[in-house]
């Protein structure tokens, strides 16, 4: 099975956080936080369309103008949710610069700020030199993001500053069964893709589906037939992200909810067990600590990073840490896709 997800956290446990995530269906990719994005290529930065940003600490924002450089004379709406404060943030940024060239430019970007029980917006138009123009509220119920192929949803942690925590989660997985494809004398082709977004957007039964050969011959299948004969239904692909968090009764529930039975959670863990009371002065979560809410949260496995710079050489007793409290399958990262 081809996962809908593909992850990559762009600068590995030791560098700033942000994680990359490509929706394969949909050629797109959703980014959390904004740490350096050097090493992504503009290929990757292109396929962005939503950014979840966690707080506007300097490592986790950094890369805002890189994004914005990319991405700046492109047609599309580029959508950016963080917490508190991260519209007026967006908006400082952008007076930083100079914007008398880009009038003819279509790109928008939307910033939405999450509080604990609305969502405010703003939009900001190249055509309008990036002039803040504030969009109508609209309540929070924990979701940010909603389509027929997945959803995102947003918890609230403390760390001496509004912070937020996220999860992606697949509704259902679409497999197709190659063999049965074969059996019947079906191609490969991209009709194969319209008949998973028609099953994702919950299309009738009798919805006509045309298969197309590569000769130019064609065939009429209604979904219902072709979903009784190719097609395995499997649960979702779920995954969670978390950094920045004190280590208090609130934030681990919140984190528990919000990462309960995920494929895999994004924790970070900024220091070892020993500097447990630093850890709680800087707000920060242990390894251990980080091990104890992937195990309480029943996820399948733990990634962790966020290392403070303080450990290099002990990358081991992370990973032997969080491994002695979790109990599970604790992934190394390498800025690889997993």
């Amino acid at each position: 099975m081809k996962p809908t997800f593909q992850m990559q956290l762009v600068n590995g446990p030791w560098g700033d956080p942000a994680l990359y995530v490509r929706i394969r269906w949909a050629r797109r990719a959703l980014l959390f936080d904004l740490g350096s994005l050097a090493s992504l290529s503009s290929g990757d930065l292109l396929r962005v369309s939503e950014v979840y940003v966690s707080h506007t600490h300097l490592d986790h924002f950094v890369g805002f103008d890189h994004l914005l450089r990319t991405v700046l004379g492109r047609d599309r709406i580029l959508s950016l949710f963080g917490p508190a404060g991260i519209i007026d943030n967006v908006e400082g940024k952008l007076r930083g610069y100079t914007w008398n060239l880009i009038h003819d430019y279509p790109l928008s970007l939307e910033v939405f700020e999450v509080n604990l029980d609305s969502i405010r917006g703003a939009r900001f138009a190249c055509a309008e030199a990036f002039r803040r123009s504030d969009l109508p509220p609209r309540a929070f119920t924990g979701e940010l993001w909603g389509e027929t192929g997945f959803r995102v949803r947003a918890g609230h942690l403390d760390h001496q500053i509004p912070c937020l925590a996220f999860a992606v989660e697949e509704p259902f997985h679409i497999n197709i069964d190659k063999g049965r494809l074969a059996g019947l004398e079906l191609p490969v082709g991209p009709w194969l893709s319209d008949l998973k977004a028609k099953i994702r957007e919950g299309a009738a039964e009798e919805t006509r589906i045309v298969v197309r050969w590569p000769d130019g011959r064609a065939k009429t299948l209604s979904l219902g037939e072709l979903k009784a004969a190719l097609i395995n239904i499997t649960p979702g692909q779920k995954l969670a992200y978390v950094t920045d968090a004190l280590y208090s009764p609130e934030n681990v529930a919140c984190i528990v909810t919000l990462a309960k039975g995920a494929d895999v959670l994004y924790c970070e863990a900024a220091y070892l067990d020993r500097d447990e009371p630093l850890a709680a002065e800087r707000c920060h979560l242990t390894a251990r600590q980080a091990g104890l809410i992937a195990k309480e949260a029943d996820v399948r496995r733990l990634a962790l990073f966020h290392f403070s710079p303080r450990y290099q050489g002990e990358t081991e007793a992370f990973y032997r840490e969080a491994r002695e409290a979790f109990g599970g399958w604790v992934t190394v990262p390498k800025g690889h896709w997993n």
